[in-house]
């Protein structure tokens, strides 16, 4: 059994795990029980004015003993334990940097974490819109464009030996431009997932931001159309893939990225258009391109189109439309994005809703998640990690209309479903993605 202690403040030591018997808006944690991880902690409790706390041996690292005090109790009765001074010792290093720690801070750094995703993903979407307008009239130019964006992106994700995919609130743009930055992201973390090397991964990179760029040779009823289109308007549609093809033959882009763009809508179970090609006909970065672009088109479909949440535009493809994809790909992709995928909605264990914010390939079933927390102003709301919290986690997901309209309000949820990525550590610390 988990049995808890109370001890005085004095006796606190870091790697002891305890319960604060206080409100949430009373402390500046963003749970009120963690395991302390540092000296600045200790004096935080301190400052609080707090005389004793609650501490569990059982959940503690390493377990020590707690010294008998005057009026210590163990669930109600006296107890007497030995000092834990020779298991603590003076030890003020952290043993587990991914704990709470100081709301402010924890909010400071959330919030550069969020601006710096947002000015990369805003840098790629006007990057994209750019190289449409430009390939028409300056292919090499626009060749230079995206070579320049997506290998900064290769550069930085095979920098970092973890990355983390986040959600970010709705960046301005223009539709294409969104879609078409969401599939390269997506793209690359999968591709990265799935082992491929710097060139390879730059190949599928562009391949996925120009996998629709043949569009702007349609008009806009057919390339982003707002609802069914007659038999005529739907041949030009499906040629939006050979005029991609066309453009990227004017930009003297490689063959590789060529046929991955090429097969961006083919299906391995032949479903796919236009040429109705079967698994072994494939090429891996068609594969992983025809796969972001159609979890992303699920998450934010074209005008008219109900919209899935992210865990039920996963479930969907893995349920209804697993024989369209490559198992070894489509497997790699439900690793990554874990099971609540960033921005889903969800209600955490203890009964309190939730939007997934962050998830990395070290976590992927722990996600970072932005708690509802009437009594905190939401601008100045922290996301909790919830690999640092054994004891939380996701009891399911939710739609929307499942949630009070308080809850709903304070999570808002976005209309479009934007993602980047960041350098993800076994200490991180997640930030607010909204």
């Amino acid at each position: 059994m988990n049995q808890s202690v109370l001890i005085d403040i004095d006796q606190l030591r870091v790697g002891m795990f305890i319960q604060l018997d206080l409100g949430w808006m009373n402390h500046p944690f963003p749970m009120s029980s963690f395991r302390v991880s540092s000296q600045e902690q200790i004096h935080t409790l301190r400052e609080l004015g707090l005389k004793q706390v609650r501490y569990v041996p059982a959940k503690s690292q390493p377990v020590p003993e707690v010294p008998a005090r005057s009026g210590l109790q163990r669930d109600g009765a006296e107890t007497a334990v030995p000092d834990p001074a020779g298991a603590f010792g003076t030890q003020e290093q952290s043993l587990d940097t991914s704990a709470s720690f100081s709301g402010t801070r924890a909010w400071r750094e959330q919030s550069e974490s969020l601006q710096r995703c947002g000015q990369r993903y805003r840098e790629a979407t006007d990057t994209y819109v750019m190289v449409s307008t430009q390939v028409l009239v300056s292919p090499p130019d626009a060749r230079r464009q995206v070579d320049a964006l997506v290998g900064s992106c290769v550069a930085e994700l095979l920098d970092a030996e973890h990355c983390a995919i986040r959600l970010l609130a709705e960046v301005p743009s223009e539709r294409p431009a969104l879609h078409a930055v969401n599939v390269m992201v997506l793209a690359l973390l999968l591709g990265r997932a799935l082992g491929l090397q710097s060139r390879e991964l730059h190949h599928v990179g562009v391949a996925a931001l120009l996998h629709d760029l043949g569009k702007i040779m349609l008009p806009p009823h057919v390339g982003e159309p707002g609802a069914s289109l007659t038999p005529a308007d739907l041949s030009r549609y499906e040629g939006h893939v050979g005029h991609s093809v066309e453009l990227g033959q004017r930009m003297e882009l490689a063959s590789d990225v060529l046929i991955a763009i090429a097969q961006h809508h083919e299906m391995a179970d032949g479903s796919g258009f236009p040429l109705r090609l079967m698994a072994d006909d494939l090429g891996r970065g068609g594969q992983i391109v025809a796969l972001a672009n159609r979890y992303d088109r699920l998450c934010n479909p074209l005008h008219g189109a109900q919209a899935l949440t992210p865990h039920e535009a996963l479930s969907q493809i893995f349920a209804q439309q697993k024989m369209c994809f490559d198992a070894t790909v489509l497997g790699a992709f439900i690793r990554m994005m874990g099971v609540y995928p960033p921005g889903s909605l969800v209600q955490l264990t203890d009964g309190r809703f939730a939007l997934v914010v962050s998830v990395d390939a070290l976590h992927p079933l722990r996600p970072c998640v932005l708690p509802f927390d009437a009594k905190v102003p939401r601008s100045q709301a922290v996301a909790m990690d919830l690999a640092a919290y054994p004891d939380e986690g996701i009891r399911r997901s939710l739609k929307p209309e499942q949630l009070p309209r308080e809850a709903l309000d304070y999570l808002s949820p976005q209309q479009r479903i934007c993602y980047f990525f960041e350098r993800a550590v076994d200490a991180r610390r997640c930030e607010d993605g909204a």
